[in-house]
């Protein structure tokens, strides 16, 4: 994760330089909001690797869960950013738009563009690989970032090319359109963090597949008040196994500790509650469908 982080923040500064150089030489407004994106991507893989720092932090006597938060709160920093620079940019873009400016040589501005598509492409190759290893909410966030910067470079390059050969207000045109490109990707970063904030339950199929596992255990009859929720790369669960009346409380352990290791296999990162039930004392059963 700080690997993705460090990557992240070196990327973004490597390509402010050379949209820099370019924006400054043909003077595009669609170069102008990807240079603006860029500067923003610096921004908030800053705010993502001290985010980061902190998530990886243990638990402490203040945070007994431990400080899994801080990376869904860098992703809300980041969708202000975000949001900030595509207003500014809808408004210079609608400038332009009504008073077009002429572009004369496209050449720099298409090979800074193509260097860019190359460098993202690469760092999002390690970011994917980063979020699937720890599901990192904040390194979700920083790719879906630079995701939309595909899109954005490309449509860049096609920007500049039809206003070489064409109308030069298509310049202005590509330009609002990635303002609202900009916007909706700062939208998704908004829910993805307020999900971790409001400690949202896990998708429907993950806690289908915590009762597939738990099914497994031959001697457990059923579990109810199943809660889930996601802090950082850790995953909480809780859960009620139901198990035969005259079982003694040691065996009753047994059991839950071999159901807590399943479940460890499939989630290495979660923090796992299980309360053990009577089943002849359960009034709102869950039964398991199928036995093995």
């Amino acid at each position: 994760m700080k690997i993705a982080t460090y990557a992240s923040a070196s990327v973004a500064i490597m390509l402010i330089s050379a949209k820099l150089f370019a924006w400054l030489w043909i003077d595009s407004v669609s170069l102008l909001a990807t240079l603006l994106d860029s500067c923003l991507d610096a921004i908030a893989s800053l705010i993502t690797l001290f985010a980061v720092r902190h998530a990886l932090e243990p638990a402490d006597h203040d945070h007994r869960f431990g400080h899994g938060k801080a990376e869904a709160l860098a992703g809300l920093a980041q969708s202000m950013f975000i949001t900030g620079s595509a207003l500014f940019l809808l408004l210079e873009a609608s400038a332009r738009f009504f008073h077009p400016k002429p572009i004369e040589d496209s050449s720099i501005g298409i090979a800074v563009m193509i260097f860019s598509i190359i460098a993202t492409l690469l760092l999002l190759t390690l970011q994917k690989h980063v979020v699937q290893k720890t599901g990192s909410t904040a390194i979700a966030a920083d790719a879906l970032h630079y995701k939309t910067d595909l899109y954005m470079n490309a449509s860049v390059i096609l920007a500049l090319v039809l206003a070489v050969y064409g109308w030069s207000g298509f310049d202005a045109v590509f330009g609002i359109a990635i303002a609202f490109y900009i916007l909706y990707s700062a939208y998704e970063i908004i829910q993805y963090s307020l999900h971790d904030l409001m400690d949202h339950e896990l998708s429907d199929d993950e806690r289908a597949q915590i009762r597939n596992i738990v099914s497994q255990h031959p001697q457990a009859h059923g579990m109810h008040d199943l809660r889930t929720r996601k802090s950082g790369i850790t995953v909480f669960i809780q859960l009620h196994l139901e198990l035969d009346d005259a079982l003694p409380l040691i065996e009753a352990h047994r059991i839950a500790d071999e159901v807590e290791a399943a479940l460890m296999k499939f989630y290495p990162n979660a923090e796992i509650i299980i309360h053990e039930d009577p089943i002849g004392a359960v009034h709102h059963s869950e039964p398991f469908v199928q036995k093995p």
